[in-house]
């Protein structure tokens, strides 16, 4: 009889999040991209194990971390491999800073070789059938041994959760009862200095621009690791795809000194509905290996293009793996900054582009429209957010949140297929987006947006629709007419299609629903 073997490592969501900057991220999904693909590869070169998923073992970049096998594969095999691998990218980045700073004395390995046993956890599930290897899996996966890394001192400024990384480390001194915390403050900033200049290339008279690391972050080890793999050098020593194009051109925040403005942008999260579902329905096939061989095969080059077409004049995607993906709209000259309407178009196209892999799996995505000065984790943190509302709302949505410097946000969640209903809008004077777009896309053409804006902020403040009331003074209807005047006596549809629309059957809900609409519509629908 077969064997199958499904197998996987955590933490990954945890590992990824852990991000400040879009280096964090990008650094993060190339070390987990890495590890998967040295399972794939010993399963690709094993004449006893056939690969099911993910297809295309020799694209690295967006290896999904769930590999299915015709075959038996133990824990501990699984185990060497991605601890050895990993173990191998902490001894080169150790290693590399070592050589390149020489001025140190270090006292830090055994704090390193720490982090290389007890950062990833692997998992395994085995059975006679594809689904009996999931189900395996699934279950192992409930139970933890997990070992954290105790340290000393201060903790790192990314996340504050492990040690900060420098040459003192693991030093006989770092007694907590006599440490000098503000000497040891001006060794870790003279080393992050050094270390920066270095990453920068930059000479010892001048400050590093930082592009790898601020001189002023202190950085734990694995947080270290995720920049140090995007220097070419490392990346390229150890295997790993390296950064194609650096992230200095995403210039968001204001800068008056140097005459740069900032720039609205925008940034899309998602990934494929019930996913792991949808597995599990192809395992139960006859042929269920190679219908999961295709569907990983399809998801995966969906991605790959996704990747490689998306317009350069728009954005770019940062990565794109499996069902998931992250990217970016924005301009490489800040004081010509994409419209936010451009992005809305862009949007809508969004859902037919990800139809293209022709699997019958929906896609649920966050949407962040953002000022220049909200800090870049919070960025990254609003796209996760939005994406989990589109999820719990019913899926096959996108979720549209536009965030303020002040970190203030208002936000409208709608199905894909509904998108469109901010262009059935007709402001007082008769005008709509269809008339302007047959007229040649003139500004005198454009609907105003600010009359139904307008008109909603006055029956707030008289209260004829109160997105606080509670009980039996919820009233809906003044906010359905509002809705129903400027959106194409849209409001029977609405109120039939309420709970599939909306993701909810509650009145209140409702008016919150027309409340956001018309809010995201004036933030990103009101100027060309």
């Amino acid at each position: 009889m077969d064997k199958y073997t499904a197998i996987t490592f955590a933490p990954v969501q945890g590992f990824i999040e852990k991000s400040r900057k879009l280096r964090d991220l990008y650094g993060a999904s190339l070390i987990l991209s890495y590890l998967s693909q040295q399972i794939v590869s010993y399963v690709d070169n094993h004449k006893d194990l056939k690969l099911i998923s993910p297809a295309l073992p020799s694209v690295q970049k967006g290896m999904p971390n769930r590999i299915l096998i015709k075959g038996e594969m133990s824990k501990e095999e699984a185990e060497k491999i991605i601890l050895s691998a990993w173990k191998e990218m902490l001894k080169v980045c150790r290693e590399w800073i070592q050589k390149k700073l020489p001025e140190f004395h270090y006292e830090w390995e055994r704090e390193w070789t720490l982090w290389g046993c007890h950062t990833w956890e692997v998992f395994q599930g085995c059975g006679d059938s594809i689904k009996a290897a999931m189900d395996d899996l699934e279950t192992n996966k409930l139970s933890r041994d997990w070992s954290a890394v105790n340290w000393i001192g201060e903790s790192s400024s990314l996340t504050g959760t492990d040690g900060i990384a420098f040459p003192g480390l693991g030093s006989d001194y770092r007694n907590p009862k006599t440490l000098n915390y503000g000497l040891e403050d001006d060794k870790v900033k003279d080393f992050y200095t050094k270390l920066a200049r270095k990453l920068d290339n930059c000479p010892d008279d001048k400050e590093p621009e930082g592009k790898y690391i601020a001189p002023n972050e202190k950085l734990s080890i694995p947080e270290l690791v995720k920049r140090l793999v995007t220097w070419y050098g490392i990346g390229q020593k150890l295997g790993m795809e390296t950064l194609e194009e650096s992230f200095k051109d995403i210039q968001r925040k204001p800068e008056p000194s140097k005459n740069i403005p900032g720039q609205w942008t925008g940034w899309f999260m998602g990934d494929g509905d019930k996913v792991g579902d949808h597995l599990k329905e192809l395992a139960k096939k006859d042929n269920g290996d190679e219908e999961i061989h295709q569907f990983s095969d399809a998801i995966r080059n969906w991605g790959k293009d996704f990747d490689q077409e998306f317009p350069e004049n728009l954005g770019r995607i940062v990565y794109a793996g499996g069902d998931d993906f992250l990217g970016i709209i924005y301009s490489k000259d800040s004081k010509k900054p994409i419209p936010a309407f451009t992005a809305y178009e862009w949007l809508r196209t969004l859902k037919d582009k990800w139809k293209e892999h022709k699997q019958g799996i929906n896609v649920s995505v966050g949407f962040v429209w953002v000022a220049g000065s909200v800090p870049q984790r919070d960025v990254l943190q609003h796209c996760r957010e939005a994406e989990k509302v589109a999820k719990s709302l019913g899926r096959d949505r996108v979720t549209i949140r536009v965030v303020f410097n002040s970190g203030q946000y208002v936000q409208w969640t709608c199905p894909w297929d509904y998108l469109g209903i901010l262009m059935k809008y007709r402001d007082r004077d008769g005008k709509t987006f269809y008339e302007w777009e047959c007229k040649g896309r003139k500004k005198e053409d454009f609907p105003n947006w600010g009359h139904v804006y307008s008109d909603l902020a006055t029956l707030k403040a008289r209260h004829a629709i109160n997105l606080n009331a509670k009980g039996y003074h919820v009233d809906e209807r003044i906010a359905l007419e509002l809705f129903n005047i400027y959106f194409e006596k849209q409001k029977e549809y609405l109120e039939n299609q309420q709970e599939k629309i909306v993701g909810k059957s509650d009145n209140l809900e409702l008016m919150k629903w027309i409340d956001g609409l018309i809010h995201i519509g004036w933030h990103l629908c009101s100027n060309i």
